[in-house]
Order: C-alpha cells, then structure tokens, then sequence
C-alpha cells in the first residue's frame, strides 16, 4: 500500500468570465501550481495516480437538496449574463457553463479517494480539487464552494463503510461553515476548524465561527472551533494548537478515519508536512487530504510572505514563534539514510519477526574505543554489556553519520543508565555539540549534567499518558529541537507496547526518525517487533479504551509544566493576564 494522488485536468475548466475582484483570485491556476509542483520534486510518481468519474447526483444527494443540484446542473445552459445574474445571489460565488462538471469531478475525486484508503487499496492519499466545497451548504453554494466535497465523502464512508468516528480537520484561513452545518447535530463526525476570526470581523462574518459554537443535540462537543482573533498566527501557534487542542480529542474519541481540507494558511509549507505526519498516529493512518485551495494566487512570488518572518503574537497560544521556526522549517523528509532501521540484539531476528528491511546490525565499535567510552562507568559493565555497548554505539554512529534512520539496541538490566550515559557523551562528542533528547522510561537516570533535565512520574491511565505525551513530550521536543532522540526502556519500564509505540512515532517527526530506542533485554521480545514496525513508518497500535487521567495525575503534570513554563515557551498556552 502506498499513497494516492486523485486528480483530473478537466477541473482547470471553469474560469472567472467578468470582472470581480472577490472572485478573481478563484483561478485554474491554483490547482495547476500544486500538481506542477509535485511534478517537480518528484513526487507525483511516487503516488498511486487513481482516475476520476463525475459523482452521481445520489451521492451528490447525500449532502445537497434535490433543487440545488437541478439548479447547478441547469448553469450548463446559460449565457454569460444569465451566469452572472444566478451568480450574484450567492456570496463570493460565480458559475460558469463548465461548473456542473467539474464540482461533479470534486467531490468524485474525494470519494474515488475515500474507497481507495477505506478498501485497503492505499494506505492514505491527496486529492487535488477545484471547485472547493467546505463553505457549499445543502441549498446554497458559498465562496467559490459549489459542492460540499468533504462532508459528501463524509457521508459516503458512513453510508458504504459503517464508519462512526470521523474526524474532519478543516486547517483553511476562513471557517468552513459548511461542514459544520451539515454534522452541527452528528455525534459521529469529530468537525475541528481554525481560521482567521478576528472577533466576527473576517469572511464570512458569522458569530457561529467563535469558539462557543459546539455543535447542538446529540452533536453538542463535536463541532470545534479555535478562532484566531489576531493575525499572523505562525508555524508554532499551529503547533501549539494540534499538541494542546486537537489531538487530546481525537484521541479521546478514538477515530477510525481522518478526512482533511486544506487551504491557504500562514503557515510554512514544511509546519503542515510536520501536522499531517502526527496525524497520522490516528486511525491507523488512514488519512484521506482533501486540497481545496491548493497551489498559489497568480500574483505571488516563489518567494516567502514576508509576513511569516513577523515575531510571535501575544495571543492565547504565547509562542516563540522565532525560535520554533527553524526546526518547522526543516522538511520532514530529509536524504533518505540508506537503512531506514537497524537493531543489535541478543535474540536473532527471525525470532523477533522483524518487518522486512530491517537490518540485523553484526557489526561492532572497536574494542579499544568502547572500553575507553565506558571507562567513566567501568564497575558497572561486564564483558556482555561492553559488547552490547560497542553495537550500540556503532548504531549510534551511523544514525549520526546519516548511514541508519533509526535502531533499536539491547542491553542488561544493571548498565541500562550507564549505556544510556555512555551514548549522550558519545552524541556530544561526535562532530560537535548536539542537541539531544534522552527519555529514561523506568530505569536508574544516566549520569550527566544538563541544565534542562526533569523527572515525572509515568501515568497510569490512558488519559495520563497521552497528557504526558501530547502536554510535555512533544511541545518540549518542538522547543529544544533535538538532533535526535535516545529512548530508554528500563527494567521494569511498565509501558504496554502500544505506549511505547505511540511514544517512538511521536517523536519521530521533531527529529526526522532519528531514534535510537535502547531496550532492556528482558524486554526485548515483547518490544522488538512493534517499536520496529513504528521507526519504519507504520501506525501505532491503538491505546485500547480511553480512561480518564487520575486527579493526582493531573495534579502532578501542572505542578511541573508550572515550572517549565518560563523557559519552554509551546507549554505557554494560558491566556495572558488582562
């Protein structure tokens, strides 16, 4: 299973036919922009290019009255002055003799996607679409939105599929009222919009895009929204938003398929890169990504807003938008390392049932070097931890040579903390200082210094762990931005394998995959295979049922995020004083 890329040219048909300056900016070249992109980078063919067939007008009834898709279907016969007559009884709409077809090869792109990811044919895909959809309501097209795209392949996967968690991510500069009419009342769709509000001031001016609208009936908690009531929100107030907002509720609600509308936003391209790849720890990766408003506005340069090297707003999100930016703007995809995943383990690898492609590291640091490592620890290892030192470190260095993605190491129960210390001195010593984030899961603490070093409790619940997770882990990760991640499960360490497998992929994306996992041997066979599977890139098993975070657990996060906050500026999510 790979990824697909739905798109058809016939959607480049319908173009502006008079004046408008509100319309104008609704152009084929939006849509030719970002396929000629992918083109470019090479990326087109590495999807799975599917075809595309016009919706029907059933499923097209899924979401809209019978009226409004006769209506569409009759501007096919209409004159220029007929279009622009029908065209201005709508907000920031026009029509043109191709609309029906192409909205009709939108929302078929969507739901020819939607069967592709939910057959198991790919394992998530990109549909590239125009005209969008998000704003279109059951009787009434709305900015540029003739078909509601999204909440059509919503229904369909319902209807065909059975599915009963969706979530829907709307990350588009103005609210999808849309979407949020049709689901106001539907506890199965999870609907999450941020947009630019600025307390009802910005398009579409309605006082349902403020945060207090929740949804109504049994849908009344899943309809949510987060407006920004200032402008220039930046690559970590995004962040910010998915760590502290958003993936706290899918996760509680336990989705079984993400479907996500993208459009212009402040963020960097390489921010959304870095959102769609947490993601994808959700329903097991089935992400379907609907791009509405893809490509550029033919005014712009190749060149960065200039906006976007504006400083951090002061806003509920209190970010350091400047410091976080460099790690953001690193692409998730760096050169591919030659091996993606390398272990050094005292059981075989065949008895692990590894996945394929994993390397079954034989090789070893010299004898002379790892004795010299472990010389500061020398009470500590014996001849078998010196040689599950020296594989160690020999992964090690070809994760930081770029040779090896990520690895998985074994060692004893009692020279845990001490390869742990050995492997931090070696990462600063190598070429350089480096950044480094070490996680020492229920073992003795390594023995180094550093002015940024905490301890925690590890939760018990499922809502505990993912509050540890998704409220410390990861915005604290995001703010020092690691050069990789060193991840020690000690003995008695108490992650199931689902934790440790949410843990790993996590992390992955802040530092590119660049994990070394050092696993205490007694639990190597119970971990190998899933931490494995994680670092190569496959979905995290799920956490089981949700339970909420104990109050102690909850008591003990807030007291240390209260100390953390001055210095780690992702954690400064409160509001500041008046």
């Amino acid at each position: 299973m790979g990824t697909a890329l739905v798109y058809h040219e016939d959607m480049t048909a319908t173009r502006l036919l008079w004046d408008d300056p509100e319309c104008e900016i609704e152009c084929p070249e939006r849509l030719t922009a970002a396929l000629d992109g992918l083109r470019q980078r090479g990326l087109e063919e590495r999807c799975q290019c599917l075809s595309v067939c016009e919706a029907s007008e059933e499923e097209l009834g899924l979401v809209h009255s019978p009226e409004y898709i006769a209506l569409v279907q009759k501007t096919q016969t209409l004159d220029k002055e007929e279009l622009h007559t029908l065209s201005k009884q709508y907000d920031a709409v026009y029509f043109h003799p191709d609309t029906f077809h192409c909205a009709r090869l939108a929302a078929g792109a969507a739901l020819r996607l939607v069967d592709a990811v939910l057959t198991g044919a790919v394992h998530n895909g990109v549909a590239l679409v125009r005209p969008p959809g998000h704003h279109s309501q059951r009787a009434a097209a709305n900015g540029f939105c003739v078909f509601n795209n999204v909440a059509i392949a919503a229904r369909h996967a319902k209807q065909k599929y059975g599915l009963q968690r969706i979530l829907i991510v709307d990350w588009d500069v103005h609210h999808g009222q849309g979407i949020q009419y049709i689901f106001e009342d539907d506890p199965s769709v999870l609907y999450f919009s941020w947009h630019r509000y600025e307390h009802g001031n910005f398009w579409p001016f309605l006082p349902e895009s403020d945060a207090d609208t929740v949804g109504r009936g049994r849908g009344q908690g899943f309809t949510v929204n987060l407006p920004w009531n200032q402008v220039g929100m930046g690559n970590a107030d995004y962040l910010a938003a998915f760590l502290h907002v958003l993936l706290p509720l899918a996760f509680e609600v336990t989705v079984w398929w993400v479907l996500t509308v993208k459009g212009q936003m402040q963020a960097t391209p390489e921010c959304f890169a870095h959102l769609t790849q947490l993601l994808q720890v959700l329903a097991g990766g089935r992400i379907c990504a609907v791009l509405e408003c893809p490509g550029v506005y033919p005014e712009c340069s190749d060149s960065p807003d200039p906006s976007l090297d504006k400083p951090p707003t002061n806003s509920t999100c209190t970010v350091a938008e400047d410091s976080l930016s460099p790690c953001l703007d690193r692409p998730c995809h760096r050169p591919t390392p030659p091996i993606c995943i390398a272990v050094a383990l005292a059981v075989s690898g065949a008895a692990l049932d590894l996945p394929p492609g994993v390397l079954h590291q034989e090789g070893s640091a010299l004898r002379e070097e790892t004795e010299a490592w472990a010389r500061l620890h020398k009470s500590q290892f014996q001849d078998d931890d010196l040689a599950a030192l020296g594989k160690s470190l020999c992964l090690l260095d070809g994760i930081l040579d770029g040779q090896i993605r990520s690895a998985i190491a074994t060692t004893t129960a009692l020279a845990t903390a001490a390869t742990l210390g050995v492997l931090i001195q070696r990462c600063v010593a190598h070429r350089g200082q480096r950044r480094i984030l070490w996680l020492s899961i229920r073992g003795k603490e390594a023995d180094i210094w550093s002015m940024f070093h905490f301890s925690t409790p590890l939760p018990q619940t499922t809502g505990g762990f993912l509050s540890f997770i998704l409220g410390l882990v990861l915005p604290l990760a995001y703010g020092f931005q690691p050069d990789m991640v060193l991840m020690a499960l000690g003995p008695a360490h108490g992650l199931q394998n689902a934790q440790a497998a949410l843990l790993a992929a996590m992390l992955r994306s802040p530092v590119g995959g660049r994990i070394l996992a050092l696993v205490e041997e007694e639990s190597i066979l119970q971990l190998a295979r899933t931490l494995a599977q994680v670092l190569h890139g496959e979905t995290p098993p799920s956490l089981g049922p949700f339970s909420m975070a104990s109050p102690e657990e909850i008591q003990a996060l807030m007291f240390l995020k209260a100390q953390l906050e001055p210095r780690w500026k992702l954690l400064q999510v409160a509001a500041p004083p008046p």
